[in-house]
């Protein structure tokens, strides 16, 4: 996904089949040609001699004529049913929430985040696990992309709820989907690597699904965020990289009580050791 995005300079909207276990990233251009196809070729080669086991790996184009570019979302984003508690439709579907179920509404455009991915499938079991009904309860999403994290967080009782990202795109991306669920949240294009490093505001839940790098080099950034009692979310992170990830934020004072691997994705939920 990353190299898509260095490659072509827009960001690569990812489809995961957990059935046949085959993650695809695609991106939409004006034009593909043999230099691309090299290019892309050439990334491939690099990520495996990192020692990344990408699979039966395959690079594929074909042409689309204009107006199934926005109909693509349709024919792979379904209706996700996270918990009892936890409903995610895109705008066209038809189906209902059960009686007190929380339902969010979702049009992910270029934006990273349906819910489908087993990321952003583990932010989202994991916000409405933490969730107690009897208190309240801040949430910071570090890297919203469509938005899905604080949108669901807000619709299950979370107050304040704020967001970030770097990508503007994922910021206009993520506050239509909030207007379109009428969600009272902040969001703002933020970078993480320039945030102050300490404040006095700590939310109760934190979650970051970036990059394994930005995770380990801005650990001190994202745990000042975070309040003494609250938890920590972190995904994106492959699994190769995630012993890396725990072991530095182990060192920081924490310990795992979740974690989920599906495919190359690890994902970890953490405490404050107390």
């Amino acid at each position: 996904m990353e190299a898509i995005a260095e490659i072509f300079g827009q960001p690569a909207s990812i489809y995961t089949d957990t059935e046949k276990r085959i993650t695809s990233a695609s991106v939409f251009l004006p034009k593909f040609d043999r230099d691309h196809r090299a290019v892309l070729r050439a990334a491939l080669a690099r990520i495996r001699a990192a020692g990344l086991n990408t699979g039966p790996a395959r690079i594929s184009a074909r042409r689309i004529a204009r107006a199934n570019w926005a109909e693509s979302w349709k024919r792979h984003f379904k209706p996700l049913e996270i918990s009892s508690g936890l409903l995610v439709l895109p705008s066209w579907s038809k189906r209902r929430a059960k009686r007190g179920q929380a339902v969010v509404i979702l049009d992910p455009g270029l934006s990273f985040g349906t819910g489908h991915h087993p990321t952003t499938a583990f932010c989202l079991e994991q916000i409405a696990a933490s969730r107690d009904t009897n208190t309240t309860q801040s949430l910071l999403d570090i890297g919203t992309g469509s938005g899905i994290l604080a949108i669901a967080a807000w619709k299950l009782g979370y107050s304040p709820v704020a967001a970030l990202d770097f990508d503007p795109d994922a910021v206009r991306v993520a506050g239509e989907n909030a207007a379109a669920n009428r969600a009272g949240i902040t969001i703002s294009r933020r970078d993480l690597t320039r945030l102050p490093a300490r404040v006095s505001r700590k939310f109760d839940v934190v979650c970051a699904n970036l990059t394994y790098d930005l995770l380990i080099q801005e650990r001190r950034r994202i745990l000042n965020r975070l309040s003494d009692r609250g938890i920590l979310v972190l995904a994106g992170i492959l699994r190769g990289q995630f012993p890396a990830v725990r072991r530095a934020y182990e060192q920081a004072g924490m310990y795992l009580v979740a974690h989920r691997a599906v495919g190359e994705w690890h994902s970890g939920a953490f405490r404050f050791r107390r």
